[in-house]
Parts: structure tokens; sequence; C-alpha cells
């Protein structure tokens, strides 16, 4: 790896572009080599997997919406959408929003310390090489590269200090992705990074207070961001620069300040690339910080009467308390009418569930007369999570790609007894009880695909998606599976939008909603 320091140069020193971050992501990007045969089965799982969440939501009403908005664009050369069948086709860009999105909403996908899904990298790098005509080696190189980037991004310059959404590592590992999909040389890749950078930075707010369905449109949006970078550059269009370094660049307004300075660990051009390897998936539909906990819930209500538990205290690191424990002092977390977004986020809620159920759903475990039930909110307002020295410590000095997003889990009864246990990190991840293999993701993803779609169906797109790096162009097309006739939702009654209305081409405009 080459350690590469990040940090704001005067306009006068006039930084020479391969000096410049963007310029090492790019030369990576370019001079990429073909995974080894361990990365390509890793990213064969991750399609496996982005597949399972994305058809477990696929009529959920953000994954609706969004589809219903691709499909304004259709395509005859372009894209395929998650549940429809590959003659139908929309715009690569917008394929990425639909399908991101659909991975997106469910929170179930996989996750890179400290927070971050590099999963949302694979919807618009599948749609653009489908569109592209790309084939399968191409496209597992391109999803390797994006998720080094992220994962160097994400370790090298946290976003969570200066409290900016994901997106602004997410659009250039995107970005990075598609250039080195589609062969192209150091410079374009820069330029369209360039523009990505800057494009893409927001605050965490859509993290915070009243989470709403916009979390799941993210990484589409980012994803279309990507793609219209890319394409401009690969037109011959230049990007402002340094974007990260400059004056009034990222580093200086969006993150740190002028003064912050970033190690960010790259692999050497053409060198091998594993970032996906220290790279996750979730066993449970909600946050990763509470994933542990889910765990420890499961394992400490055997044989507990929950009616005597006079608090459940959660002990842990300041990451786990103050994003979704008592430390976010977010009143939204204790609300049963909060949205799913908000109590996926919530841990008091969540272990509550857990403890009350020993299974954790991705709707039932979410819905309205579950949250609303009254042993389940008396329970809900008797956790609370504090920082525990041990394992702030024991969080502080993890390994890189190995966190400690865990703690201890205390069930206090009214009889002064504590039944309590520990778990640094949850049983899926990499070094927990039970780490997600390849027939691990398989069953997860013939548990959340298995009521919709045939037995015969499952197994063709699995044996397709571990055969990826020797697939055709034609075979990408089919890396969305196809649903049943009448299972997907085509509509939202009463709801339009601005492109659901005619265009009245003999007038050059559109034709008003009301217009005889």
């Amino acid at each position: 790896m080459v350690v590469h320091e990040v940090r704001v140069h005067p306009s006068s020193a006039s930084l020479p572009r391969q000096a410049q971050l963007t310029w090492k992501m790019a030369e990576l990007a370019a001079a990429a080599p073909p995974p080894s045969p361990e990365v390509a089965e890793m990213v064969a799982c991750r399609v496996v997997d982005n597949a399972g969440v994305a058809l477990a939501a696929i009529n959920r009403q953000p994954v609706t919406t969004a589809r219903i908005m691709a499909l304004a664009h259709t395509r005859a050369d372009g894209a395929t959408l998650f549940g429809l069948p590959p003659a139908v086709r929309v715009h690569a860009e917008w394929a990425a929003w639909a399908n991101a999105t659909a991975v997106r909403e469910l929170d179930f996908h996989d996750c890179s310390p400290p927070s971050a899904h590099p999963g949302d990298n694979i919807a618009p790098l599948i749609a653009v090489a489908q569109q592209m005509r790309c084939d399968g080696a191409a496209l597992v190189r391109a999803i390797a590269v994006a998720y080094e980037i992220q994962v160097a991004l994400g370790r090298g310059m946290p976003l969570a200090p200066s409290q900016k959404e994901q997106t602004g590592h997410l659009c250039p590992a995107t970005t990075a992705g598609l250039g080195a999909l589609l062969g192209l040389p150091v410079a374009t890749i820069y330029h369209a990074l360039n523009q990505a950078v800057l494009i893409s930075h927001a605050p965490r707010q859509t993290r915070k207070g009243e989470m709403t369905s916009w979390k799941a449109f993210v990484p589409g949006h980012s994803g279309k961001l990507a793609i219209d970078a890319i394409d401009r550059a690969m037109r011959g269009e230049s990007s402002p620069s340094p974007a990260y370094e400059g004056e009034s660049g990222v580093i200086a307004y969006m993150l740190d300040g002028p003064s912050a300075r970033y190690q960010v660990s790259l692999p050497a051009p053409g060198a091998p690339l594993g970032a996906i390897l220290q790279t996750f998936t979730k066993a449970h539909a909600a946050v990763n910080h509470a994933q542990a906990f889910i765990d420890l819930a499961f394992e400490l209500r055997v044989g507990v009467d929950l009616s005597r538990l006079r608090e459940v205290v959660v002990r842990t690191n300041s990451t786990v308390h103050n994003i979704v424990g008592s430390g976010a002092n977010d009143p939204e977390k204790s609300n049963p009418d909060a949205s799913r977004e908000t109590l996926d986020h919530s841990l008091s809620y969540i272990v509550a569930i857990a403890l009350e159920d020993g299974w954790f759903h991705h709707e039932r475990s979410y819905a309205h007369d579950r949250t609303h039930r009254p042993d389940t909110i008396a329970l809900w307002r008797k956790v609370r999570s504090v920082v525990d020295p041990l394992w702030e410590d024991r969080h502080k000095q993890a390994r890189p790609g190995r966190p400690v997003l865990g703690g201890r889990l205390e069930l206090h009864l009214d009889d002064g007894r504590v039944i309590a246990g520990e778990k640094a990190v949850a049983d899926a991840q990499i070094g927990g009880a039970r780490t997600m293999d390849r027939a691990g993701y398989e069953r997860k993803f013939r548990a959340l695909a298995g009521p919709l779609l045939a037995a015969e169906d499952m197994a063709a797109f699995l044996d397709l998606a571990h055969r990826l790096p020797s697939a055709s162009p034609e075979a990408l097309c089919r890396l969305n599976p196809v649903l049943p006739a009448g299972e997907v939702r085509s509509e939202r009654p009463g709801a339009k939008g601005i492109y659901d209305h005619p265009i009245d081409e003999g007038n050059g405009g559109v034709r008003a909603a009301n217009a005889g």
C-alpha cells in the first residue's frame, strides 16, 4: 500500500495534478489488474446479497417510486430493472437510480467501517455495464476497484467528525469503478473524479431526527451523479481541481478544515485489490452498529421473564452510543410513530424487539402494530446505552477492517440479578462466531427471494453470479432477477410527478395535467 498525505495547499502552490488524490485514485482505477479468485468470489457474493435485499423490498413505496421514475426514461439498448423482464430497458443512470434504491431500502446489505455501504456501488456499475455491453470480467474488476476506493477513503478521511453523508466517498468510488469498467485513461477518470468529489458531499441530517425514505434514494442519486461525471469527462470536458486539496476545496470547507491532514492508503497502480475482503454483510435488517447487540439479545433472552426487567443497559463505545444510542439525544428514536428509517437506527428499539421476539425480520419487526404494542413500548423505554471506557478503548485500538462496534448487554432484573453477555463484533462479521461465507450469502438470498422466485430461477441466478468473471455481455442482462408477471407494482394510484406528464411535441413543451 502507498500512503498519501492529503491536505490543503495554497493556490499559489499550483499543486500538480499528479500529486492530487483524485489522480492517484484514477491511476489505481486505470491500472487495476483482474481480481484474484478470492476477490472475484466475494464480488459474486455481494451481487447475490444485493439481489436478495432488493427483491425483498421490490414493492415498498420508495422502491416503487424510483422504478416508476426510471420507467419514464426507456431506452431499447439500456439497462434492466430488478423484477422486470430483460426486454424492459431504461437509460443506465435511471436503472442505477431505481436499482440502488431497491438495494438500500431495507438497510440489509454490506458494510465497511466506520460507516459505509460499499455494495451501493454495484447497481450503477451493472447498469452501465449492461448499456455499454461490457463483459463479466470487466464488471468484476470495476466492482473491486469501487470497493478499494471507498474503503480507503472511509479509513483515511472519515466523514463522521464533520457530519457528512457517505455519498462523499460513495460517489467517487462509483466513478472510479466506472472508469475501470470502461477502460478509460487516467486523465479522463481524474476529471470525472474531481467533479464527483465536489458535487457529492452532503450533511448527515439524512440520518438524524426524522429520517425518511430519502435514505434509500441516496445511493441511486450518487450513482446518477457518478454516471454523469464519467459521461461528461468522456466527452473531453475537464473539472475544477484540486478537489480535495484546494483552498476552497472539500477538506477546507466540507471536512475538518484548512489545517486538517489525512493519510489515505491505496494500492500502487497495478497492485492486487483486496479491500472487499475487509468488508462484511448484515445478518439482520438494522443499522450495523446494532448487529452485535441483536445477537446478544437472542442469546440472553432464553429463560428470562421480560416482565421482571428493571432496565437494559448497553455498554459500548461513543460511536454506537452517539449515533444510534442514548447519546444521540434524538427523541424520534423512542417514538412508536417514527419512520422505519428512524427505527432501524434506534438501538433501544432494536434491542427491545430482539429480546421479545428472538428473531429479527426486515418487515414484521417494523410493522405498525409491532411498534405500538404496549409491552414493547414499556420494554423499549427501559433500554439505554452508556459509554464504557473498556469498550471505548477496544473500539479505538481496533485494527483497520476489524471494527469493534459491540460491547456488553446487561439485563437488570427486579430481584437484583444481572444477566449479561459480551460481543466485540456481530456473529456474521469478520472475526465473528459465524462469519458469513458463500453458503451463508446463498441462505440469506434464498430466505429473502424464496417467496418470490421459483427454485429453478434462484438456481440459475446463483449460477450466473458465481461465474461472473466469464459471463458475456448478454448474460449480464440477466443479473437483475425477473419476478413472475404481476408481482412488481407498476404504479402508485394518485401519485404523479413531472415525469408522468406527456410531452406536447407540437408546442415543444409539457402539456399541463388539466389540459383538454
